[in-house]
């Protein structure tokens, strides 16, 4: 998979991406979506701080969040030559599954709770699993179902049969295209984006990665990102633009992990100063530039020398084997379902969305080890997260906004503000009795900011002491914390630094088993 060698094509993609400099703007979008603020120059460092806390995602990228759990399905011309990066040159007779079930893809990760899967609709080898009239280089011209048959239209019917939203892979990147290299290229992209965008229904996230290589003449491509991200905007304006894009920016590693402080809230220098404040109340179609792939990207110390801010939330991709696409051997290395689990926390449970890669096989079907595998997960994933254990608990905090109870109602959409006093919020919980609990979950409203910065689990012992069993940093969509098992029946979670006051959405506590 490309991000093996993503710093190496990160720096050369900002090289192509030049254009990016100049913000294109799309139509004024409704207060709440302002998900980028000016920073001027006799700003202090207290109102910069203030304006960190007031920016909000769009409703796309909000959406986006919320689903949680996302799948990459790696399949194309590299399935059957066993390779990562195809060159281009492979023949498309090669291109021959012998039961693909597109079915069975969405309707597995369905059962384990996914929300979205991506298809690579073209990787960098230039074939199509689509009949695209303006390559030879596709399904049209394989053995596969008499050239007839169209993997992009199996998979996206069978999310829409599953109730699953479907997104696009498509590598800016071409080893068979003989246009690449030149500005004719950017058309024979914007033309192949258009079939995708217009042939099959609605999509949700479209993927761009950042590999900017030679062509089959030697040539590289100066891309016209701005181009291809308003094509985008004008025929799926509800879709995310994902890693190379404006939207969705990629974690910085393909482990499943993300940050200890991981801000959704990032510098944007890329634009200058009067570009912003002309367009303050508008959506910037441009991806940030800028080392994204640090330990700390959001920290007061890293937006108080910031020229802008925006929200750029970060998606944690990883595969569920050592490739992103099938090998036969190395079914004896799927990621077993404990580890599916840890990534889950460390992804998810880090204010992420995990994108988990899972490539069909030469068949056309996932492999039986991937989902038993993936099955597994799901019911490491109920067996821990189905019941709060605060559930029925007396809540007692002193709130501006809301309702004590909203914060275990099991419901996103009823958040509260607490009354900070002295820079915390305390909020206390009452069992009716004992409860054994390894696991801390707390989520803020995003739509109202990312604010918390540091935050603490505290448990009543036999003795009535207070002591402190866990600890963590920033929160925003949701924080997950593992600590070594406690039972209590009284517990308190305290906000000991915010930005401004934080509307905490929910607050869970739940037992994970070996």
């Amino acid at each position: 998979m490309w991000l093996n060698s993503y710093s190496h094509f990160f720096k050369a993609t900002i090289a192509c991406t030049s254009l990016l400099l100049s913000p294109v703007v799309l139509p004024t979008l409704h207060a709440q979506e302002q998900n980028v603020v000016i920073i001027n120059p006799t700003d202090s460092p207290a109102e910069i701080v203030r304006k960190a806390a007031n920016v909000v995602p769009s409703a796309r990228q909000f959406n986006w969040q919320r689903q949680e759990l996302t799948a990459f399905l790696h399949y194309g011309i590299n399935t059957y030559t066993g390779r990562e990066w195809g060159d281009g040159k492979e023949s498309p007779a090669i291109f021959n599954p012998t039961d693909l079930d597109a079915d069975q893809w969405i309707r597995e990760l369905k059962a384990a709770g996914f929300k979205c899967a991506i298809l690579t609709c073209k990787h960098h080898d230039g074939f199509c699993l689509w009949p695209s009239a303006y390559t030879e280089h596709s399904v049209k011209n394989s053995p596969w179902k008499k050239g007839k048959g169209d993997v992009v239209r199996e998979v996206s019917d069978a999310c829409k049969k599953y109730g699953m939203n479907f997104g696009v892979y498509l590598s800016p990147w071409d080893r068979n295209s003989d246009l690449y290299g030149t500005e004719a290229y950017n058309d024979f992209f914007v033309k192949q984006l258009t079939e995708l965008l217009t042939q099959y229904g609605k999509v949700s996230e479209v993927w761009f990665d950042g590999a900017c290589g030679e062509g089959p003449n030697g040539k590289k491509q100066v891309y016209d990102f701005v181009r291809w991200y308003e094509l985008i905007r004008k025929l799926q304006p509800e879709a995310v633009i994902a890693v190379m894009g404006p939207d969705v920016r990629w974690v910085g590693t393909e482990t499943g992990r993300g940050r200890e402080m991981e801000w959704s809230v990032v510098p944007k220098d890329n634009l200058d100063q009067d570009a912003i404040a002309k367009n303050s109340q508008k959506e910037v179609l441009t991806a940030p530039v800028g080392d994204m792939m640090g330990q700390d990207l959001g920290s007061r110390k890293k937006i108080e020398k910031a020229k802008s801010l925006i929200w750029y939330p970060a998606e944690i991709d990883v595969s569920i084997r050592p490739g992103w696409f099938y090998h036969e051997d190395q079914d004896s290395k799927v990621k077993s379902p404990k580890e599916l689990m840890d990534i889950y926390f460390t992804s998810v449970g880090m204010n992420g969305v995990l994108l988990l890669n899972l490539p069909p096989n030469k068949e056309g079907k996932l492999s039986e080890a991937d989902i038993r595998s993936l099955r597994g997960f799901r019911q490491l994933y109920a067996n821990t997260f189905t019941d709060n254990l605060l559930a029925k608990a007396k809540v007692t905090c002193a709130l501006s906004e809301g309702k004590g109870r909203n914060v275990i109602d099991d419901n996103y959409d009823t958040s509260v503000r607490p009354k900070m006093k002295d820079g915390k919020a305390v909020f206390s919980f009452k069992l009716n009795k004992p409860a054994t609990f390894n696991v801390l979950s707390v989520q803020e409203d995003i739509r109202k900011g990312q604010r918390v910065e540091k935050f603490s689990l505290e448990v009543k012992d036999a003795k009535g002491n207070w002591k402190k069993v866990t600890e963590g940093t920033t929160v925003g969509h949701k924080r997950l914390l593992k600590f070594p098992v406690e039972t209590a029946k009284e517990v308190r979670l305290i906000i000991s630094e915010v930005r401004a006051v934080p509307a905490i959405s929910e607050i869970g506590l739940y037992r994970l088993r070996d």
